[in-house]
């Protein structure tokens, strides 16, 4: 589903409230804290994953992995990182 320019969504195809579809000029990376320490990534849309032990690692390891991904001429120009915290609070 697109959300039209003019209704405020910036025409940014979303999909329940998550973005389903991304400007072929930016990738989108989901970052976790590694149950056994350091972070691990993400892309979403894409099959990337990979992991490093500290956050400049991971950085480097996300722009390693996007290298290798995609040919020279379709890589995207921007990489973004969303970094994800799950905390359980008792009721």
């Amino acid at each position: 589903m697109m959300i039209p320019m003019d209704q405020g969504g910036g025409g940014i195809p979303r999909q329940g409230g998550i973005i389903s579809a991304m400007p072929d000029s930016e990738i989108i990376f989901s970052v976790l804290e590694s149950p056994e320490g350091g972070y691990e990534a993400q892309a979403l849309g894409h099959d990337i994953f990979t992991q490093g032990e500290t956050m400049d690692e991971l950085r480097e390891m996300v722009r390693d992995a996007v290298r290798c991904h995609f040919d020279e001429n379709s890589a995207p120009a921007v990489i973004r990182l969303h970094m994800v915290k799950d905390e359980v609070l008792p009721v």
